[in-house]
């Protein structure tokens, strides 16, 4: 290939993921943990003049792990010879994955703990267990056993299928194969029997099956890249070095004669650090060769190798691999649906017992009543629906079906089916702001030096600067274009010095940053990077003259078309202000330009160097290496050097300005939210302009509204007096920064978080992801409320998990919000139709849905109860076997799980009135209120069906079963078509379909059904009529609150 004109920078400055986890400009949670957690960041490893900068380890975003490997011995750091035995490989953790929950012992005693841990569940166990007392014995086994049965067996065959899928998950990981160099030859072994000391080869696009080090490529240069999706979320390719000795030797084979050993510390979390050596043994007299191993080195278990092929060397297996610690099992997640639920249950015992008891006393406790008692609560069991969760749970399932596939919200992810109806009941959102309100989508809008400026509409004047400072001013200049251009003039400055400027800037910019260009496909070339706005500037770049056409581990190559070389030797660096500011010569410019820029919204980036001589490299470089070697405390040694040297008197060259655009519809959903009564949180890292700017723009603080602003607290008094002034306004937004926010969390938290959760909007800055996790519990633990969690990347992760429901954006920062999060979405405008419209319909369903198969257990208890007292209080069953079984299954389950179908208004009215949302979460749908309606309901109508049919049937008493069975079932398909709002074609058929069942199973009951009984008009009217008092007057009162106390949204309808 014939290079074109291009500037080579040797042996640059090598770099990863732990050097470039960050965003450049307002990076998120970069401030705070400059602040608050010093020891958390590194320096870059500058092996070479040209843009070594400062980056930040992230640590994991995995908050909890299943794993523990500092309890055992296994976990203490260790060193392992290239020519291991048998013995030491067998020492460590075999290579499985092993994500089941259960095995085969274990399967049925935690199946049986999780459902009887359940009140309904076990409630149901002691009732069907009390069939074996003769005592107590009432009816058939069967009907006690056969719905406890059932639910238990589908429960335990939807556990057992999902492990059985993890199973085979595991298997298939497990049995994968891969090539093991050994002196033997080349063997092809599965994942599971890979050892430590292993020698792996690993080809394009497959698995890494553990934790390795990178001993060689195919890659000249010894680099190459990995994808790291499936680890930590993130879509950018990282670059991994081989280990330099390794890498030099002449063959693969050569690996296998080398006399040398790795030493790796303890396996850890944190994937994003690793301290480690590469010793090569000589002989006895001789010094080892020892060089550093860090993150750079390393493949991590379940990343993917992107490019060529590589060889490593096994350092940690099983459960001592990155991959595995960070395997979290967040708790599932419980809906306040749920625990309502759960707690009208332990009230329905209470009314079973008091029922039991009232029977028992009006018989005057006559003898063995206590025996009589016990048959009672068995006879009233029904009270307490066991097929409630199960409809629920199916309930759920429907749901979610309709969220995935509404075609308005395409690509919605139900992670978390138990939760569903939580969307319709949220009182406070936090949102990140980065790639949620905004697209991550970067573009590079100013570039301010001091005494000069261009915005996007002069960019184009800086290529003509470039050609003035290489000496083509002559023809490509134009003079005339420059004088209409204000933002460019100078006072006291020459047009050379202005161009040389600019040429300094550009070529700063040009190197100094993290992409590396790569040819896909396609053959296009594409730009990778961990953050969009390094990108952007790289294409500025690219724009005004200096495009990026190669990088490694040992030099860039920019295109460009002058060709002229410097000996020169630069340190670059680039970073927030916050940072910057203390580290570069005095200036008084730059505070108040970085404030400019932010208040237009825009990013801003501080851009500096620092000219060393060659005797100052050497020392820099020789003092680095000595601490990068080093194994105890390296990240402080190497901070201490680079801090020393290189961090102080940067001259600066500009600050960059660049706008991340808002998403498509944010301003639209976040006024549909504040109307829908949502309190509004911001939480970020960014510094305080940008947010409040943002916030502004995106319509989250409303016209006329008062900002309150608190930064720079520095002391617990200075606080309380912030708060006692607060406490004095009305309705306005605060705008708090992270440091201050963290004194009011040590010091004020009750008084303060008590303020915070009334106000309309609060947006928090320089958020670090714990502070994101802390303040979401706080609100949750305060208000009492639902909170809803939004966010698009890892650092949100703690407070989507941490909220009752989490929303993931499938952004620019890869798909670990996504991942991690209980509903997946695209955008967040999606969440308007999500909790305006799904919200509610799940939310107002479930509870008709749990309120009516309450409704209908209680009737027939009630019928029971009057049987009972009318025929001198015996505790004999009316209804036995089949009907009592069939009661709640094919007699009546289709028609009441179909108001899963209903709906109260349209979508469009949900959405163009979000003022309905507010109904929803006051929980008037199902409380204490709507319980004990429904318990009256069931009263009247269980008394009415029961002594009608005794009134109008005294001469057939022995029909009493048939009559009122019959009334029973057709009440209930009545009262299913009473509470329905929009009928459905299901709802429909489903009414139908259970009577023709009900006629037709009547022919082939004999026992409970006299045919020629039934078949009479007598019969027939009779029934009509017991129906009709039963369930007429509730049509009546429906009719009339409709007409004269009508719901708002039947209003809007």
């Amino acid at each position: 290939m014939v290079r074109e004109p291009s500037i080579a920078l040797k042996t640059i400055l090598p770099f990863s993921e732990n050097r470039v986890k960050q965003r450049s400009s307002d990076l998120e949670d970069e401030a705070p943990l400059i602040q608050n957690q010093h020891d958390d960041w590194v320096e870059s490893t500058p092996s070479s003049p040209v843009s070594p900068r400062r980056r930040r380890n992230i640590r994991s975003s995995a908050s909890t792990s299943n794993v523990s490997s500092t309890n055992t011995p296994k976990a203490k750091s260790r060193t392992i010879s290239f020519k291991a035995t048998d013995k030491l490989k067998d020492k460590f953790p075999p290579n499985l994955i092993r994500n089941q929950k259960y095995n085969i012992i274990t399967f049925f005693p935690l199946v049986f703990y999780q459902q009887f841990h359940i009140f309904i569940n076990l409630y149901f166990l002691l009732v069907a267990l009390s069939q074996f007392i003769p005592p107590l014995k009432i009816g058939y086994i069967i009907t006690y056993f056969g719905p406890l049965c059932f639910v238990i067996i589908v429960t335990m065959g939807k556990e057992a299928y999902d492990d059985w899928k993890r199973y085979k998950r595991d298997q298939e990981n497990n049995s994968q194969k891969y090539q093991i160099m050994t002196r033997n030859g080349i063997k092809l072994v599965p994942s599971s029997k890979i050892r430590v000391g292993d020698l792996i080869i690993i080809n394009k696009d497959q698995r890494i099956p553990a934790d390795l080090i990178l001993l060689r490529t195919t890659e000249t240069s010894g680099a190459c890249f990995i994808r790291t999706d499936q680890l930590d979320g993130e879509t950018d390719w990282k670059l991994r070095l081989a280990v330099p000795y390794c890498q030099k030797l002449p063959s693969d084979e050569s690996l296998l004669d080398v006399d040398a050993e790795i030493y790796a510390d303890s396996p850890q979390k944190d994937i994003h650090n690793f301290v480690g050596n590469f010793s090569k043994v000589f002989a006895e007299d001789i010094v080892p060769q020892v060089e550093a191993l860090n993150v750079e080195n390393t493949l991590w278990m379940n990343t993917v190798l992107a490019s060529g092929t590589a060889i490593g060397f096994v350092i940690y297996t099983g459960k001592d691999t990155r991959a595995v610690m960070n395997t979290s099992h967040p708790e599932t997640k419980v809906g306040l649906l749920d625990q309502e639920i759960n707690r009208l249950s332990k009230i329905l015992f209470l009314v079973t017992l008091l029922l039991s008891l009232l029977l028992i006393a009006l018989n005057g406790f006559r003898g063995l009543w206590y025996i009589y008692l016990f048959r009672f609560l068995i006879l009233f069991s029904s009270i307490i629906p066991i097929g409630l969760r199960v409809n629920l749970d199916m309930g759920k399932t429907v749901y979610a079906y309709q969220i995935m596939n509404d075609k308005e919200i395409p690509d919605t992810i139900v992670r978390t089916s138990t939760i569903p109806e939580e969307l319709g009941r949220i009182d406070y959102l936090l949102s990140d702001k980065t790639g949620t309100l905004t697209k991550n989508d970067m573009e590079l809008k100013k570039l301010h030096m001091g005494t000069m400026a261009y915005n996007i509409d002069t960019m184009d004047e800086i290529s003509n600067q470039l050609d003035a400072a290489f000496g083509k001013q002559g023809k490509d200049i134009h003079p005339q274009r420059a004088s209409r251009t204000t933002s460019t003039i100078m006072v006291g400055k020459s047009r050379r010095d202005m161009s040389s400027r600019i040429k300094d800037i550009v070529f700063a910019l040009a190197l100094c940053h993290n992409v590396t260009p790569v040819i896909d496909s396609d053959s296009e070339v594409t730009y990778q990077a961990s953050s969009p706005d390094e990108v952007a500037i790289v294409k500025w770049a690219e724009n005004v003259g200096l495009t990026l056409v190669f990088r490694d581990i040992n030099e860039m190559h920019l295109r460009t078309k002058h060709d002229k070389t410097t000996e020169e030797i630069f340190f670059y660096e680039k970073g927030a202000d916050v940072v910057m500011g203390r580290i570069v010569q005095y200036n008084d410019w730059l505070d108040e330009e970085c404030g400019n820029m932010a208040r237009e919204g825009l990013r801003t980036l501080v851009v500096a160097r620092k000219k060393l001589s060659e005797e100052a490299y050497n020392d820099f470089s020789r003092r680095f290496h000595e601490a990068k070697v080093s194994l105890s405390d390296r990240k402080a040694q190497e901070q201490a050097v680079i801090s020393t040297i290189l961090e102080n008197e940067l001259e600066l060259l500009g600050v960059t300005g660049v706008e991340d655009k808002l998403q498509d519809g944010v301003k639209t959903t976040l006024e549909l939210l504040r109307n829908a009564g949502l309190k509004i949180w911001m939480l970020t890292g960014d510094k305080i302009e940008t947010a409040t700017c943002i916030a502004i723009s995106s319509k989250l603080i409303s016209r006329n509204q008062i900002i309150h602003q608190i930064s720079k607290l520095d002391s617990i008094e200075a606080a309380h007096e912030e708060l006692t002034s607060l406490q004095t306004k009305g309705d306005f937004c605060l705008v708090i920064d992270g440091e201050s926010l963290q004194i009011y969390m040590d010091n004020y938290q009750y008084e303060f978080i008590e303020l915070a959760v009334e106000l309309p909007v609060v947006v928090a800055c320089r958020c670090s992801p714990t502070q994101k996790a802390d303040i979401t519990r706080l609100i949750k633990k305060f208000s009492k409320r639902r909170v809803c969690c939004i966010g698009d990347g890892g650092n949100d992760v703690s407070m989507i998990q941490a909220a009752d429901v989490g929303v993931g954006i499938v952004g620019k920062e890869g798909k670990q919000a996504s991942l991690a999060a209980d509903f997946s979405v695209t955008q967040f405008s999606f969440l308007t139709k999500l909790l305006l419209w799904h919200g509610r319909n799940s939310y107002k369903r479930s509870s008709k849905l749990a309120q009516f198969v309450i409704h209908r257990g209680l009737i027939i208890s009630v019928i029971q109860a009057v049987f009972s007292a009318i025929f001198y209080f015996a505790p004999i069953a009316l209804y036995q076997g089949i009907l009592i079984v069939g009661y709640s299954t094919v007699y009546t389950m289709a028609p009441v799980f179909s108001l899963v179908l209903d709906k109260d208004v349209r979508d469009d009215i949900a959405l163009q009135f979000p003022e309905l949302y507010k109904d929803l979460t006051k929980g008037r749908s199902l409380s204490l209120k709507t319980f004990f309606q429904w318990l009256m309901i069931s009263v009247y109508q269980g008394g009415a069906i029961m002594i009608m049919s005794i009134v109008l049937f005294e001469d057939e008493f022995i029909n009493i079963v048939s009559i009122s069975f019959t009334a029973l079932i057709l009440n209930e398909l009545l009262m299913v078509a009473l509470e329905i709002n929009t009928w459905h074609r299901l709802m429909i058929l489903s009414e139908i379909i259970t009577l023709a069942i009900y006629i037709i199973s009547m022919i082939f009951l004999p026992t409970y059904f006299d045919l020629a009984f039934i078949l009479t008009e007598t019969f027939v009217w009779k029934v009509v009529v017991i129906t009709a008092i039963s369930s007429l007057p509730l049509y009546i009162v429906k009719f009339l609150r409709r007409r004269y106390s009508p719901p708002s949204y039947l209003k809007l309808s």
